[in-house]
């Protein structure tokens, strides 16, 4: 009996830790008016082009504005998804940094997000050491292999609520097993 009050308490553990993470990290619905900006790629050097997206405008229009950016992103319908779409070009005076991105929806709807400039210094050549290589080249990857590696931050809350979720079915049915072979000993 008291595996099986311990498998409930687990269980009931579980739906604990994962209702307040679910419902904290929910994405964004048409009905909360305020979203987020999906920019790719998050890190850029100036005079580069970011594609953005978002899924909180219930129109078809929105703009977007930053100070890092040369001009306003204009919003449209994407074609693969439900979201609006823009691409924005990034001054080629912009200092690094991150810089807020700021989107109003016709519809009265807004959202925000982030992008990070960063410059990228070119090695000066010194013709007195040529046999000897100023900087490292990053070979393979056409250079995303930095913009990939910036752009992972490990597992996210996604990733940790399935992991509680294995943890507590895990818990449940060890709980479980140990009741079913206790029954099958005792018989």
């Amino acid at each position: 009996m008291r595996s099986i009050q311990l498998a409930l308490c687990a269980g009931a553990a579980v739906v604990a830790v994962m209702a307040p993470a679910a419902a904290a990290h929910a994405a964004p619905t048409e009905n909360d008016g305020e979203g987020r900006v999906l920019v790719t790629p998050s890190t850029i050097a100036p005079g580069g082009e970011v594609d953005l997206r978002v899924d909180v405008c219930r129109g078809r229009h929105a703009t977007g504005t930053s100070d890092a950016f040369a001009a306003p992103a204009h919003f449209s319908p994407a074609a693969d998804r439900g979201d609006l779409f823009a691409e924005a070009r990034i001054r080629s005076d912009a200092e690094a940094g991150d810089y807020e991105i700021w989107v109003r929806c016709k519809d009265g709807g807004q959202a925000n997000g982030t992008v990070t400039v960063v410059h990228h210094h070119k090695p000066t050549h010194h013709p007195t050491h040529h046999a000897t290589p100023i900087a490292p080249v990053h070979a393979g990857g056409g250079g995303t292999a930095e913009t990939a590696a910036a752009e992972e931050g490990g597992p996210g809350t996604p990733h940790t609520v399935i992991g509680l979720v294995l943890a507590g079915v895990a818990a449940v049915a060890v709980a479980f097993r140990s009741v079913r072979r206790r029954r099958t000993d005792s018989d």
